[in-house]
């Protein structure tokens, strides 16, 4: 016996206090239905309806039946709006944040081939240096690079990345080459205003022993093209995400340092909202970026060039 369609059959008899008109809802014939009826009461030893030769009414077992299977049918329901939404082709409008230096270096070449993709998606990007509030300002996905923290928000982890520590050689043939984290206190260290933890930066040994050093320096901008170009300069050391200063390391503008550490940094995210029945725009947008960082980072690539 089908439980669950019969547990359907029965909150539509109660509802229609007719076998006539659940019948008529259902598209089953009358009989169909009284048959159901009778076979549920059947398995569960116990009558479930009062019935009269005018109306139909619960019995008080019908009655806290007829509640579980409000239930039931109510999950049948989202089961298979979740199933629509997973073939369903993506429209509408999506909103998309991201820093702005992988927004415009990694994320805006791939806009116009999602647009191709997907003829019924309007975009709007938004790339900028802050932390933005997901659900407050209304996005719909959010490129986040960190360790996650916001239980609220669902990710999906689509990228490695590293934060490396570097300076050009100019700043080092100046103030000398820090050898472990401590020498970090001697230097000018430039920091990311918007980092949770800017002026503590961490360092797991090769011993596996975490660090964590309170830095300071002169510079702190909310902007990594910012900190790039005083790094080139020779203005300090930074410790920054292997995508934004790889491609200047692999060219000898700018020197690795303490190459024995690893700083925990994370890696890069997918974010959005908790939702019970994720948008078809939202999901298949998160798969395309899978996909295309799903090998090798292509700033890891330029990067070992």
């Amino acid at each position: 016996m089908d439980m669950p369609g019969a547990m359907i059959v029965f909150a539509q008899v109660v509802d229609s206090r007719s076998f006539s008109a659940a019948a008529a809802r259902l598209g089953l014939s009358k009989s169909a239905v009284s048959k159901q009826i009778a076979k549920l009461e059947d398995r569960l030893g116990a009558r479930l309806l009062n019935r009269t030769t005018r109306t139909l009414s619960p019995t008080d077992a019908g009655q806290d039946f007829y509640e579980r299977c409000l239930r039931v049918a109510r999950e049948v329901e989202e089961a298979e709006r979740a199933i629509t939404h997973l073939s369903a082709e993506p429209r509408g409008l999506l909103r998309l944040n991201a820093p702005a230096s992988f927004g415009r270096e990694y994320l805006a070449p791939l806009v116009p081939e999602m647009l191709a993709r997907w003829p019924e998606l309007r975009i709007e990007v938004l790339f900028e240096d802050r932390f933005v509030d997901v659900v407050a300002e209304g996005f719909d996905l959010v490129i986040r690079i960190t360790r996650l923290q916001d239980s609220s928000l669902v990710a999906r982890r689509i990228a490695s990345c590293r934060r490396l520590l570097c300076a050009a050689p100019s700043y080092l043939a100046r103030r000398g080459v820090p050898r472990t984290p401590a020498d970090l206190l001697q230097h000018d260290c430039m920091l990311y205003s918007y980092a949770t933890d800017q002026n503590e930066w961490e360092f797991v040994g090769p011993d596996g022993r975490l660090e964590t050093v309170r830095v300071d320096g002169r510079l702190r901008a909310n902007n990594a093209e910012v900190t790039l170009a005083a790094l080139r300069a020779g203005a300090g050391l930074a410790l920054s995400p292997d995508f934004i200063v790889g491609p200047d390391i692999a060219a000898g503008r700018l020197v690795p340092l303490l190459t024995g550490y690893e700083n925990p940094f994370g890696a890069i995210y997918a974010v959005w909202p908790h939702n019970r029945n994720l948008a078809p725009k939202v999901r298949a947008v998160v798969d395309f970026l899978v996909e295309r960082f799903a090998a090798e980072p292509i700033w890891e690539s330029r990067r070992e060039s």
